[in-house]
């Protein structure tokens, strides 16, 4: 099995995640969600660490966090090793409580990335099926086949997540004051100038995410990705990692970003004709492959790639998306191509 690529870098903000073993329960009433919280108030002086932001779910949690002295590693292995060794002992049990190590994407603090992270982190309490945004209803959402929420689940999604206990949203959203170990003039900073305006702001642009759906936030594009960001910062970061590219492959999320415009003249290259000849051609595998290339390699939303295609419908370039996957899967030979063009692009060696 291949070993997760860890990347420690000093000032560093990380979206961490950790689940229980076999999806159970890690937290099974409030004073569990109470001593869990107790160890991450330590956190900041005892590992120098800045928790952004949080939010515990039954079986799961996360985090996001800063780290000026390198230590994301250390500060994770003492949280996960106290509360597992504390719920162990409360419970009367044995055995590993959380399942492997802990998961973490390095986000570039610059822009909007944090911002985005933590209206995703914070949204998770919403996001199941007993709130009708469970996993069927995200795989709905993002072909754009999910209808829009009535006005009582709109009112009883809000109501959650504005009385979820566990969770920095309240803090953030003012309704309640926020822990003091928890680090958040910057990430209000980076909304308006002054606290209370910045709360207002934060509070209504994350709850309209809930009045509209809570449609598909970049974070989830992040899944196994290892740092996200601009170009610049991708670059930055894979001059610093020193992997084992066979044992850990997830070197290839640091490649540089591609841009759409360098796949369509790649698949232009491969055919050897271009783009306006294949584009709209009934039956051609072209337009397709460029569509699966870039959501594969750039990261681009499917509303970003139907804008780049030419106002192509979100429901149109889904559904090119899939039947192109659909295709490599029974076409030995195109996939052995769709392989060959990734690695061209990604500057891998074969």
């Amino acid at each position: 099995m291949a070993r997760a690529l860890r990347v420690n870098i000093e000032g560093a903000w990380y979206h961490v995640t950790m689940r229980g073993t076999e999806r159970r329960e890690i937290f099974r009433g409030a004073g569990d969600y109470r001593h869990f919280l107790e160890l991450l108030s330590e956190m900041p002086v005892r590992h120098q660490v800045r928790i952004h932001a949080y939010v515990l779910m039954t079986n799961h949690y996360h985090l996001l966090v800063e780290t000026p002295l390198a230590n994301l590693g250390q500060a994770m292995q003492w949280l996960n090793v106290s509360y597992g060794v504390w719920f162990n002992r409360r419970y009367q049990r044995v055995g590993p409580l959380f399942q492997g190590r802990y998961k973490s994407v390095l986000i570039d603090r610059e822009g909007a990335w944090v911002l985005e992270a933590s209206r995703y982190l914070h949204l998770n309490p919403i996001r199941t099926s007993g709130m009708g945004l469970g996993k069927r209803e995200r795989k709905l959402e993002r072909v754009g086949k999910l209808t829009a929420p009535t006005r009582e689940e709109v009112t009883e999604r809000l109501g959650r997540l504005r009385r979820y206990e566990w969770s920095s949203y309240r803090g953030y959203a003012g309704y309640a004051d926020s822990q003091k170990w928890l680090t958040t003039v910057e990430m209000l900073g980076r909304v308006a100038k002054h606290t209370r305006q910045a709360k207002q702001l934060y509070r209504k642009r994350t709850e309209d995410m809930v009045r509209q759906g809570v449609e598909e936030t970049g974070r989830e594009r992040w899944t196994g990705m290892v740092a996200v960001g601009r170009q610049e910062f991708i670059e930055g970061v894979s001059k610093l990692v020193k992997a084992n590219r066979r044992e850990q492959p997830q070197w290839r999320q640091l490649a540089r970003r591609i841009k759409f415009e360098d796949i369509v003249r790649g698949v232009e290259t491969l055919k050897g004709e271009g783009r306006d000849a294949f584009w709209d051609r009934r039956g051609d595998w072209g337009r397709d492959m460029v569509l699966l290339l870039a959501r594969k390699l750039s990261g681009v939303s499917l509303r970003e790639l139907g804008t780049a295609s030419g106002a192509m419908e979100y429901g149109a370039v889904s559904e090119a998306v899939r039947r192109m996957e659909r295709r490599l899967v029974a076409d030995k030979k195109l996939r052995n191509v769709f392989d060959q063009l990734s690695l061209e692009m990604l500057n891998i060696e074969t």
